[in-house]
């Protein structure tokens, strides 16, 4: 029996379920995909859209974030920093701290790399009600929450960190 057809016989919860998988799914490949379009690595440009989304923070808790070792993020921050995505910076409340700071929005291939994807979702937004947008951004959110949940609960389940890099 094909998904599809498990799908047709399934509640509206889990038919939901299933979409926000394949929703999860494409994310990861595109996701890829734009690393590749721009010489990176996929844990490198999620290592960089962590601090966009984080804003500037240390070493050792994009470490913590990721569940990478602090060697394997000391080498991802030369890296990305060599080409130009983030720089290091002095914590401005503690000069003893470096953080890391993301720059790579200021280039324009990144920005021209996301521009079709977020130019045609906020088309799509475009179709629904501002409530349904509420709904939806509410949905995201709390699902983001899980994903956070499932993620913590992951990371402290036993798997050594070397199967995660």
């Amino acid at each position: 029996m094909s998904s599809q057809n498990a799908e047709g016989n399934a509640s509206p919860e889990e038919r939901l379920a299933s979409q926000m998988r394949k929703l999860g799914t494409r994310t990861v490949l595109y996701q890829q995909h734009v690393a590749s379009s721009l010489g990176l690595s996929n844990t490198d440009l999620k290592s960089v859209d962590i601090l966009w989304e984080t804003g500037p923070i240390t070493a050792g808790e994009l470490s913590k974030m990721t569940g990478l070792s602090t060697g394997t993020v000391t080498a991802l921050i030369d890296r990305l920093e060599k080409a130009g995505y983030v720089r290091r910076e002095q914590d401005p409340s503690d000069r003893r701290r470096v953080i890391i700071v993301p720059d790579y929005f200021a280039r324009d291939e990144v920005r021209e790399t996301f521009k079709p994807l977020h130019d045609s979702v906020v088309r799509l937004g475009s179709s629904y009600t501002a409530e349904q947008i509420e709904l939806l951004i509410d949905f995201a959110a709390k699902v983001s929450g899980i994903m956070e949940e499932q993620i913590r609960t992951l990371g402290g389940g036993g798997r050594s960190k070397s199967a995660a890099e």
